[in-house]
């Protein structure tokens, strides 16, 4: 059974709080015991913090860059490694996690380190005096992250806050704790100093108390919307600058003049994807009427082909969700929607593939004769669940897209230049992908409109987040 303990001052730290099990989605099992850190674990891994924050931000931004640079390298290397330990954590099939979602946590450190070394501030001349800015480091700042990408989460998070000079300190969801721990050692061998990548576990009790601690000046959460209203009440007292990246229910706009194999295939990334448990994807697909009967007839199809089950396996599109819970919430979403009204046009039931029937697994599932009232359309399921909706003009599609109070992402099908231009300038979202999805490059912002956040992950939008402009002026 491995034992997940917090990491303060690079070293496991032991609590004697009742333990978290994490178990395995794909089968059930408990494989490792969490130990929740304490309030006087915390007070401590932000003393050290505060500590090893002071000598960093003195490092020169090319010693800092190198540091990362190093970090990136050995997560290449260890590529599969850290592959497997987030099948450990998600449930989610090992092709995914090895060429999209542990590589573009490892993105991260490369982009951010190169950011650093080339960041500039602003310079001004009067008469008798000069005047300039400079970014400056905030201090402490910490990661509340979610269960769905750990590794990518852990490094969009600590890349940027360590490159512009900060301290780290991540909590990880409680369902994923495997990740964070191979993330820190590879920053150690990299020669980041103790203290400044820490690791607290713990669940939403822990979490308050960061938000709560006067010493961190900064906190940025991945979650749910309810979980962000929360942050923002506690960080309120400490007036903590915080990134919300929060739900969705985003929209893909599917047009009769679209490359339509594209499309189908576009559709069911968007939504089958780390078994749909991604908070960006497009659960919502409106497709134009008059090719809407053939779409969904190809789009059943292809679902219906598809294998679910050993998130290890090569031939498998899709593994298990995250926990027995949640699966169960997922599911009746699905009698929800029928009971709206709502057709299953494929999927729709828990599965139990041959040697993991105590695993987390579902149909992927197809809804039809949706509307736009239903809860299933308006609520974020956060599974495999696709519904689908009816459109005639594109006045009429931006509009019922936009008829939502998400806006994380969204998606156009279209090869009509202008018209991928004019919808996607029309839409109320952080992000719009046009003829592709969820394709998120360091360089590019991601985050939300509305009520799916605010602040940015990746880009150099992000460099800003984790730091201060101080002015200087001084008469000459």
């Amino acid at each position: 059974m491995q034992i997940c303990q917090s990491l303060i001052g690079g070293k496991p730290v032991k609590s004697h709080l009742p333990i978290i099990e994490k178990r395995y989605p794909a089968t059930g099992e408990v494989i490792a015991h969490i130990e929740p850190a304490s309030d006087a674990m915390l007070d401590e891994a932000v003393a050290i913090a505060n500590q090893a924050q002071i000598s960093w931000a003195k490092t020169d931004a090319f010693d800092r860059a190198k540091i990362l640079h190093k970090a990136a390298n050995l997560m290449r290397e260890a590529n599969d490694e850290l592959a497997h330990l987030e099948v450990r954590d998600v449930g989610k099939v090992f092709s995914e996690a090895v060429s999209g979602d542990v590589p573009s946590g490892t993105d991260a450190f490369d982009y951010f380190a190169a950011c650093i070394t080339v960041q500039n501030g602003d310079f001004n001349k009067w008469d008798k005096a000069i005047g300039y800015s400079v970014r400056v480091p905030l201090g402490v700042c910490a990661g509340i992250g979610a269960w769905n990408y750990p590794m990518q989460i852990a490094c969009w998070k600590s890349a940027p806050a360590l490159a512009a000079g900060n301290a780290f300190i991540l909590k990880p969801s409680e369902e994923t704790p495997f990740v964070a721990h191979k993330v820190a050692e590879l920053l150690q061998a990299a020669g980041l100093p103790d203290g400044l990548f820490q690791i607290i576990h713990g669940d939403r009790d822990i979490g308050a108390a960061l938000c709560a601690h006067p010493g961190i000046a900064k906190i940025s959460l991945t979650g749910g919307v309810e979980t962000g209203r929360l942050i923002m009440a506690q960080s309120a007292q400490s007036l903590k600058k915080i990134t919300l990246e929060l739900g969705g229910k985003s929209p893909l706009l599917v047009f009769d003049d679209c490359d339509f194999d594209l499309a189908v295939q576009t559709a069911l990334d968007a939504n089958f994807y780390t078994g749909g448990e991604v908070c960006s994807n497009a659960t919502r697909v409106f497709v134009q009427r008059s090719i809407a009967d053939d779409f969904i007839a190809a789009m059943t199809a292809r679902t219906e082909a598809m294998r679910v089950g050993d998130p290890m396996a090569s031939d498998i599109q899709m593994g298990a969700l995250i926990s027995k819970r949640h699966l169960a919430k997922v599911l009746d979403y699905v009698k929800i929607g029928v009971a709206e009204g709502a057709t299953i046009a494929t999927g729709g039931n828990a599965l139990q593939p041959q040697g993991f029937e105590n695993g987390y697994f579902m149909q992927p599932t197809i809804l039809t004769n949706c509307h736009d009232d239903m809860q299933v359309v308006r609520e974020e399921i956060f599974g495999p669940v696709m519904s689908v909706l009816i459109f005639d003009d594109e006045d009429e599609a931006i509009r019922r897209a936009n008829s939502t109070n998400f806006g994380l992402g969204a998606g156009v099908m279209t090869q009509d230049l202008a018209r991928a231009h004019r919808v996607a300038d029309a839409l109320e979202s952080g992000n719009v992908w046009v003829n592709s999805y969820n394709l998120l490059p360091p360089g590019l912002p991601f985050g939300g409109a509305k009520h799916s956040g605010f602040g940015r992950e990746n880009s150099a939008y992000t460099l800003d987040a984790y730091s201060e402009i101080k002015s200087v002026y001084i008469q000459l």
